[in-house]
């Protein structure tokens, strides 16, 4: 069976039934808008996936919780304080925070969803988060999404949106997702935050089913520094409106839901990562012929998230000798010997050593591009993996030096 084609569009339309808002309410020194809502109508199904950090936010504690209800009305995020490392006090605010929404909302405080974003360690500032909560309750559209996204950011120096759309049943179905991530990014889960909507009726165990092999594929993929954040959330709301028969694995539309779900995550993950703090390139790390997917992906992630590598993709000098040495103490089997890596289809290194069939200044156009693939082959089986990743610039230090 032909794989499904499935469009990205670069804008944000909420789907049938959901509203949104994003407001300036005082948590940002700067003024810019720092809390966002997400609403549907009517109660969506859930699914989420989270943080792998063992230091965790108040809002990931909550929401590991609400999700066993499998039911959500709303979701409130503020940027500009993490929640984090705030003991029982933390506790309490997320939950005040969900409390409120759904007092403003008349849904049950239980299918209400908190995020939080920024610094860690601060107490939250809960004047101005309920009178927040209140501004942005009131400011609710099925037009807000773009302000959404923009109110969850904190670094990043784009807005990470996108929307598909599809056929379910004959009906049409919409998806769309925002995201937010620069700093703080490392496979596993990120220092990021992903609100994925769908008017498409989804049976409740298949998306989390979905959600998490999407993550897996995109969000779970992607690196900028190498550090896994407190506060990382993903979750994904089905609310139904579109009015199609539910879907779930034999459903006959299922694999274009997923293929839809999974352009969408991938989407916004790339975006993250070509946006990560201070970065000016974006590299795609593709190891293949390794003894398995696992070694494949202790390879990548060892190139992705070396500080010498990382640095030497800001010049144009190809240090293909960084990417050798980070392969070698990955933990992946490595014959050094039988290595080759290609900058884009390039071939830079033969039998471990440097290929002559390229030279240095060639490998330096390819390297001097805002976008190129660094492939390994490891010609040990068939073992394959991804990362995308970014360059590491004097600005990335700066970014994060000061408060």
């Amino acid at each position: 069976m032909s794989k499904p084609k499935i469009v990205v569009q670069e804008k944000i339309q909420l789907p049938s039934g959901f509203r949104a808002a994003g407001e300036a309410v005082g948590l940002k020194r700067s003024g810019r808008r720092d809390m966002a809502l997400l609403v549907s109508d009517q109660p969506a199904a859930v699914a989420g996936v989270f943080t792998t950090n063992q230091v965790q936010s108040a809002t990931v504690k909550l929401n590991r919780t609400r999700l066993r209800g499998g039911i959500a009305r709303a979701v409130i995020v503020n940027s500009g304080n993490a929640n984090a490392c705030t003991g029982p006090q933390g506790m309490t605010d997320a939950d005040r925070m969900t409390e409120l929404t759904g007092l403003l909302l008349e849904a049950p405080k239980s299918q209400v969803f908190v995020c939080s974003t920024g610094r860690i360690g601060i107490p939250m500032p809960m004047k101005v988060i309920e009178a927040g909560i209140a501004k942005v309750a009131s400011e609710l559209s099925a037009r807000g999404g773009k302000d959404a996204a923009t109110a969850i950011m904190t670094t990043d120096t784009t807005i990470k949106h996108a929307t598909v759309a599809i056929k379910v049943n004959g009906k049409p179905v919409t998806l769309c997702g925002m995201a937010k991530g620069s700093g703080m990014i490392e496979p596993k889960m990120a220092t990021m935050l992903a609100f994925l909507l769908t008017d498409a009726a989804v049976e409740r165990k298949s998306l989390q089913a979905a959600l998490k092999a999407a993550a897996d594929e995109s969000f779970n993929r992607i690196s900028v520094d190498g550090d896994r954040s407190t506060n990382d959330t993903t979750l994904l709301l089905a609310n139904g409106a579109a009015g199609n028969k539910p879907l779930k694995p034999g459903h006959p539309d299922w694999a274009t839901f997923c293929a839809a779900l999974n352009a969408l995550t991938l989407n916004l993950a790339i975006k993250m990562a070509r946006d990560g703090e201070g970065a000016t390139k974006l590299v795609t790390v593709r190891v293949c012929g390794a003894k398995s997917d696992a070694d494949a992906d202790l390879a990548a992630r060892a190139v992705a998230n070396s500080l010498l590598v990382k640095t030497s993709w800001v010049g144009t000098y190809p240090n293909w000798g960084r990417i050798m040495d980070s392969i070698g103490y990955s933990r992946a089997k490595v014959v050094e010997e039988q290595v080759g890596i290609c900058y884009n289809k390039l071939l830079a290194v033969k039998h471990g050593v440097f290929a002559g069939a390229s030279t240095y200044e060639q490998l330096a156009k390819i390297q001097e591009q805002k976008e190129f693939t660094i492939t390994v082959n490891l010609n040990l089986g068939r073992g394959a993996a991804v990362i995308y990743t970014c360059d590491c610039t004097e600005e990335y230090v700066q970014i994060n030096y000061v408060e």
